[in-house]
């Protein structure tokens, strides 16, 4: 019987309207693959001209080289390359030199070619027995690249290496050493280390990204709304691995993915639900849910809550929406928090001191998103650790940055004799170029309700 359901149910489809007002059916929400191969192309090239010069120069750096071999990607490597390219082409460098304001940054690949005509391909080749060209392979290679780097004799070279970032710690051992060797004692003194060059350029987005981004919170709401619905939940009857797996194949029928397993559990009136195992959703249970959307190389990141009325309610009880309330005030609280130029510690600590003075009880970890679902830029705390997080945590947000706003507030709600429920929340914001936090679309202010 309950494969019935779930058929049928999985059958169900969104609402025909488009998304804002957008062309795209609904089975396409984001276009055809063509078309959102070529809205990633812009922003690949809107980002290489705009984002890319001014951090040189921020950081002083006048020449980045990123090494990276096929199916060892630099973490970087998604947010330079073209959207049909999917992994480096047996060893692909990317050069990029800056030759001042007035001739710009140029951008070189030997080995992976021009990304949509993104880069300059230098080609490292010589004459094969049969009379080919064939490419450099090995130390050939390698002195290919430094004769590059030599005819344009920087006064310093930049590499991924980090003992705290992990995004700017993608040149791996086995490429350093070759390109160290390459180098020799006189180029390898210019080396320095790429960290907040990596990690900025990761991080910052381009205004052309934001429509987009919207339409991916606007479609994430509404499978959460129709997940959270008696579409899907028939309460006695559905579990909460029959909604999970509703979410996963939803996405996949709109060809799209997610960059984690979505998960959906159960906080019960008088009983522990911590040690169970995809429970049967029961009535007056209050549901939350952690889901994903990837799209166009982009992430999204949602918790949200739900009640499931009991037979002659047609609202969740006033104890369980003032502890959404007490949520949606620590929202408030973080999102004021986040100034430009504080570090993720700094915004931390100046939450947890405005959470405690408002009395709520409560714990946050907030993280940027991007290419990465965790993506590059500060923590904002973590779950386990309300102390700090050393390294990552001492990175200053930027303007032009995307934050999935994460926490949870405990309350006691008299209707339950008092017992603590969590409010777990979760959504996707933006600190604009302007220095202002606002949501990317809106947050949950109510429980959605599965009657």
């Amino acid at each position: 019987m309950i494969r019935i359901t779930l058929a049928t149910t999985c059958a169900l489809t969104l609402s025909a309207a488009p998304l804002c007002g957008q062309t795209p059916a609904p089975e396409h929400p984001f276009g055809t693959l063509r078309e959102q191969a070529e809205l990633q192309q812009q922003w690949l090239e809107e980002r290489l001209e705009t984002v890319l010069p001014r951090l040189m120069r921020e950081h002083d750096v006048q020449m980045w080289v990123l090494p990276m071999r096929e199916y060892n990607e630099d973490p970087l490597f998604k947010a330079l390359a073209a959207p049909t390219r999917f992994a480096a082409r047996r060893r692909t460098v990317f050069i990029f030199h800056d030759r001042g304001p007035e001739e710009g940054v140029e951008r070189i690949t030997i080995g992976g070619g021009s990304q949509g005509g993104a880069y300059e391909v230098v080609r490292a080749t010589e004459q094969a027995p049969d009379g080919r060209p064939r490419e450099f392979w090995g130390r050939d290679q390698w002195n290919f690249v430094v004769d590059v780097i030599r005819e344009r004799n920087p006064r310093n070279i930049a590499v991924n290496i980090s003992r705290d970032l992990r995004f700017a710690d993608g040149l791996t051992a086995g490429e350093w050493e070759q390109l160290q060797e390459a180098l020799g004692p006189e180029l390898g003194a210019r080396v320095v280390r790429a960290e907040t060059l990596a990690l900025d350029y990761l991080a910052i987005r381009v205004p052309s990204m934001h429509p987009t981004y919207v339409r991916m919170q606007e479609l994430a709401h509404e499978l959460i709304a129709t997940m959270f619905s008696d579409r899907v939940i028939t309460p006695g009857v559905t579990t909460t691995e029959d909604a999970v797996w509703w979410f996963r194949q939803r996405l996949g029928d709109l060809g799209l993915g997610t960059w984690f397993q979505p998960s959906v559990d159960i906080q019960r009136r008088g009983v522990s639900m911590a040690d169970s195992t995809a429970p049967v959703i029961q009535r007056g249970d209050v549901l939350h849910c952690d889901v994903g959307v990837t799209a166009l190389r982009l992430n999204t990141d949602t918790q949200h809550m739900a009640y499931v009325l009991r037979e002659g309610e047609s609202d969740a009880p006033d104890g369980l929406k003032q502890a959404l309330r007490n949520g949606n005030r620590l929202q408030d609280i973080v999102m004021a928090a986040m100034r430009p130029g504080r570090t993720g510690n700094e915004i931390l600590f100046a939450g947890l001191a405005a959470m405690r003075e408002a009395g709520i009880d409560g714990t946050i970890y907030t993280h940027p998103i991007g290419e990465h679902g965790h993506g590059a830029g500060p923590l904002i705390g973590l779950w386990d650790r309300q102390d700090g997080v050393p390294g990552q945590g001492d990175v200053p947000i930027r303007p032009g940055t995307w934050h999935s706003i994460e926490l949870q507030a405990a309350t006691p709600v008299p209707e339950w004799d008092d017992q603590l429920v969590r409010m777990m929340l979760e959504e996707d914001a933006e600190l604009t170029p302007e220095g202002e936090m606002r949501w990317v679309l809106k947050r949950q202010s109510a429980f959605h309700l599965v009657r």
